[in-house]
């Protein structure tokens, strides 16, 4: 056992970590068939820390047992739809707690996060700020619970299938996000709350849009 930070980090942890870094990172595709032995010759260690490491991330949702045993979770549109349902409503909520209690530096973060997603042209940087964004919200909220369910969900939708909403325009986002800094700014809470919703409901449907694409 160590402590890292104040966290307790457990022996079977490392294990579970690396592997769940590399799902999230896309090592290993939605369909793909996590065999035991073969991934304990892939990390180098014997099949009971790997089996443990499996059981964990199927607890997580990001895989599921079958009779070929453990598999990446292939999501469904429904099921995109699901775990949107429910950002929709936390970060909402976020947004409207970060506009209560945000402090002058959240602000400044936030300002900052927006103008390099607004002059950045790379795609894969632009996708990598507007996460930043969304998390520099959550933590104006000062709700770590919400924090916590919110990654959940974040690593739900990142093993299903890619954000490249059908290589929409950035421009549409950026203006959301600029309003959505206005009224933190303002500390009105019920036009984040909404400009949120908004953004997300929107984010969802090219989300299934760009599911359903792949499939035809």
């Amino acid at each position: 056992m160590t402590v890292n930070g104040g966290r307790v980090t457990l022996p079977g942890d490392t294990h579970y970590n690396r592997m769940k870094a590399d799902l999230l990172g896309g090592r290993f595709p939605p369909g793909t068939v996590l065999h035991e032995t073969a991934m304990s010759e892939v990390y180098g260690v014997s099949r009971t820390p790997v089996r443990e490491a499996l059981v964990r991330l199927a607890q997580d949702r990001l895989i599921e047992r079958t009779t070929r045993g453990f598999v990446v979770r292939r999501r469904t549109p429904e099921e995109i739809l699901e775990i949107y349902d429910a950002r929709i409503a936390l970060e909402a909520t976020a947004a409207a707690l970060a506009a209560e209690r945000r402090g002058e530096f959240d602000l400044q973060l936030l300002a900052s996060l927006h103008a390099s997603s607004t002059a950045e042209t790379d795609d894969a940087a632009r996708i990598r700020t507007n996460a930043l964004f969304h998390l520099a919200i959550r933590s104006a909220a000062r709700n770590g619970l919400i924090g916590a369910l919110l990654a959940d969900l974040d690593d739900l939708l990142t093993i299903s299938t890619p954000d490249r909403s059908l290589g929409e325009p950035p421009e549409r986002s950026i203006g959301e996000h600029a309003e959505l800094v206005e009224a933190i700014r303002r500390r009105d809470a019920d036009t984040a709350r909404a400009i949120m919703s908004t953004h997300l409901i929107r984010m969802r449907d090219l989300r299934v849009r760009t599911l359903l694409h792949e499939r035809e």
